[in-house]
């Protein structure tokens, strides 16, 4: 890609247009590289450096670079010197795996919340997340550092409606205020688990309209609800308990 473009990068419009997201920083190019090594996916990315990095070895084509260039294509105040240009990922590369649980985030706003929750999900393994319309966007920077470097090794589905999950999913599991406690034994035996938006949780019509079961993480009512990544984190550390 040409620098001008890799500069649009920043917008999501433009990640949608090129098929490519922005991976700066040199923990996340190693991360990056680690998940090139078991999925040929990431396999396809560019690497951009300045004279600090020229010796870095790299499975991906790398273009050396000014300083000031590199200033140019990152958000960050003090770059590191090293960038990637990765391809989102395809329809084959999110093709179901076979025993694993999937975590649907309605309308998650927060890169941070985003960020948490896939790097939960990469380290115990085996989940997919399912993010709803109008959930921020995963290839986001913010998102992308704060994953650091989850988002290579989690597969991640976008656009994916409440609609859609009873066709997908036979047994689906709604965290909730009011249902029974995650440390039941049948929290277990659900292949989708549901988290709803920071403020306003899962439309209720929704949970009703997918018969979904109720689950709450129990706790001393003191104050009205979990940060969100805190419930996801808890709930899949219940599920890996058990």
């Amino acid at each position: 890609m040409k620098l001008d473009d890799i500069k649009k990068l920043h917008q999501k419009k433009y990640r949608q247009s090129f098929g490519h997201f922005l991976v700066e920083g040199e923990h996340l190019v190693v991360e990056l590289e680690k998940a090139a090594a078991a999925n040929p996916h990431w396999q396809q990315a560019q690497l951009f450096v300045t004279s600090a990095y020229q010796d870095w070895s790299s499975p991906w084509p790398m273009q050396v670079i000014s300083e000031r260039q590199l200033a140019q294509l990152t958000d960050t105040k003090s770059p590191q010197g090293i960038l990637a240009v990765a391809p989102l990922p395809t329809a084959a590369a999110i093709a179901p795996v076979l025993g694993e649980k999937a975590i649907y985030l309605h309308e998650v706003q927060d890169p941070g919340n985003l960020g948490t929750i896939l790097r939960t999900l990469a380290w115990f393994g085996n989940y997919r997340c399912l993010l709803s319309p109008g959930s921020v966007d995963p290839y986001n920077p913010k998102v992308v550092r704060s994953s650091m470097g989850a988002l290579f090794h989690v597969t991640v589905e976008t656009e994916v409606t409440l609609a859609t999950l009873a066709s997908r999913y036979p047994d689906i599991a709604c965290l909730d205020i009011n249902g029974d406690a995650i440390t039941s034994p049948d929290f277990q035996n659900h292949d989708c688990y549901l988290f709803g938006n920071e403020a306003r949780g899962v439309p209720t019509e929704a949970v009703t309209r997918l018969d979904s079961r109720r689950f709450t993480i129990p706790g001393s009512d003191t104050i009205e609800s979990l940060n969100l990544a805190s419930a996801v984190n808890m709930a899949v550390y219940e599920l890996n308990r058990g």
